[in-house]
């Protein structure tokens, strides 16, 4: 909540003077609720369509459908920073039949566990 509170005081100080972008997919829409304009989202990377069109919304005036995309991203969303980004997001790029390139140290491979765990996210909202 501290973040929050130091949002809206960046806001009421700098006001249009300052666009503020959401860094974290999971605050897409509280943030954009605070005045925010957009995010700088990893999870556009793998459903793009999807999460330009819950920010549309919101900008739009359509919360209820842009607090759903919000809500529903959530679970793949977490999965997408089950281990340290980017080597989530590049398993999954993967995954969609692009290549992501192999992980330079100090990155490594995503672990199996966590595989598992980004594909049953990623199949749950149709990507896969």
């Amino acid at each position: 909540m501290v973040i929050y509170h130091k949002l809206l005081k960046l806001h009421h100080y700098a006001g249009d003077n300052l666009t503020i972008y959401s860094g974290n997919d999971d605050q897409t829409i509280p943030v954009l609720s605070l005045g925010g304009k957009g995010v700088i989202s990893v999870l556009s990377n793998i459903a793009p369509k999807k999460a330009t069109t819950m920010v549309r919304d919101y900008l739009e005036g359509h919360y209820k459908e842009a607090k759903d995309a919000q809500l529903e991203a959530i679970p793949l969303i977490n999965a997408l920073f089950c281990e340290v980004n980017p080597i989530p997001v590049k398993y999954a790029v993967t995954l969609l039949g692009f290549s992501s390139g192999l992980p330079r140290l100090p990155l490594t491979f995503l672990s199996s566990t966590n595989r598992t765990i980004l594909e049953n996210e990623m199949k749950k909202y149709g990507l896969l």
